[in-house]
């Protein structure tokens, strides 16, 4: 027998993914509760600010007195918070481990401590490191090249060991995320290609031959929404990769250019950093008949539309566009 999930708890609610996550969650009818710091700004999450399934908790992952009184009466927990992507973390290695890592053990031991059925953990596929295989399973070792990688990897274990009965766990390893978000990142591989092509009418790549798994933040976010619904045994205890997309990021700006216009300049420049993977997806499709739905394209347009509109205003300037500079603004200890 499956737990009945009514009430899920999203830690980075108010992120890039949580953003587009949480509102989906209030509308299949969840009771859901945000731990988020809010570093973005309170308006995020404006436009279901009124729901009343929606608690909004500004606080910090790292205090336990927190986690022990917001934990409580909640059926599964949807665990987003970090500090994403290496540079962000290498800025500040012990803030990085603080958060990423050792809140981590506090957030899962409450969290079965007071009964919370479903552990959602959202890892990263860049805990393989560099594979020489063609094509990155679920199988294959972990060999993580960065600090930021290393601890999710380390998060992995610790939650695995702690599975059991009445506590199911789940590990997703997504690809890049890309698309429109109100809580939007510009750091990532196809957003800054969009923004760079929208705003500068030039697409500057970097190499240009590695391969760039991504996946839509539609269907992420919707993969988040389905696997609250898998019956136990489907999940307990597994890992997967979410990552359909694997492009070149050359592809990747032929496609931007595609949808932005035949105006737009390509300019190639050589680089030391050619990290290529190919993510499988086959076992989540296999297992939980989990396909996106939404292309690279679709990504890309979807942010043209968001430009046209106004919704990115200062998109080269605004440290809230890019992790690593909203971290040197806020200081966070």
């Amino acid at each position: 027998m499956s737990a009945v999930i009514k009430t899920v708890l999203v830690t980075g609610g108010a992120g890039y993914v949580g953003a587009v996550l949480v509102p989906k969650l209030l509308k299949e009818g969840y009771r859901v509760k945000v731990l988020d710091l809010y570093l973005y700004g309170d308006h995020v999450l404006d436009a279901v600010k009124d729901n009343p399934n929606l608690v909004q908790i500004k606080g910090d992952l790292r205090d336990r007195q927190l986690l022990e009184k917001s934990l409580p009466e909640t059926d599964a927990v949807i665990h987003l918070a970090c500090i994403s992507n290496d540079p962000s973390f290498e800025l500040n290695p012990n803030l990085g481990k603080s958060i990423n890592y050792d809140a981590f053990l506090d957030l899962v031991d409450v969290s079965k401590n007071v009964g919370v059925k479903r552990f959602v953990y959202a890892s990263s596929s860049s805990v393989y490191g560099i594979k020489e295989e063609q094509n990155v399973t679920e199988e294959l070792s972990l060999q993580p090249l960065t600090d930021y990688s290393k601890y999710k990897a380390m998060c992995e274990e610790v939650l695995l060991q702690k599975q059991a009965p009445g506590f199911t766990t789940l590990i997703l390893r997504p690809a890049t995320v890309c698309g429109y978000s109100p809580r939007l990142r510009l750091d990532l591989t196809v957003n800054i290609l969009t923004n760079h092509a929208v705003n500068n009418g030039v697409i500057k790549v970097f190499g240009g031959a590695q391969k760039r798994p991504n996946i839509h933040i539609e269907d992420m976010t919707d993969l988040y929404v389905q696997v609250l619904r898998e019956p136990d045994e489907k999940i307990n205890g597994k890992t997967f990769n979410a990552g359909y997309h694997n492009q070149t990021v050359s592809e990747i700006a032929e496609i931007v250019k595609g949808v932005v216009g035949p105006h737009i300049q390509i300019e190639t420049v050589p680089t030391n950093d050619n990290r290529s993977y190919h993510i499988s997806s086959a076992k989540i499709k296999n297992e939980l008949g989990f396909e996106a739905r939404h292309t690279i394209e679709d990504a890309v347009r979807d942010l043209v539309k968001a430009f046209k509109a106004g919704l990115i205003p200062n998109s080269m300037t605004d440290e809230r566009y890019y992790n690593i500079k909203l971290m040197q603004k806020v200081h966070l200890q």
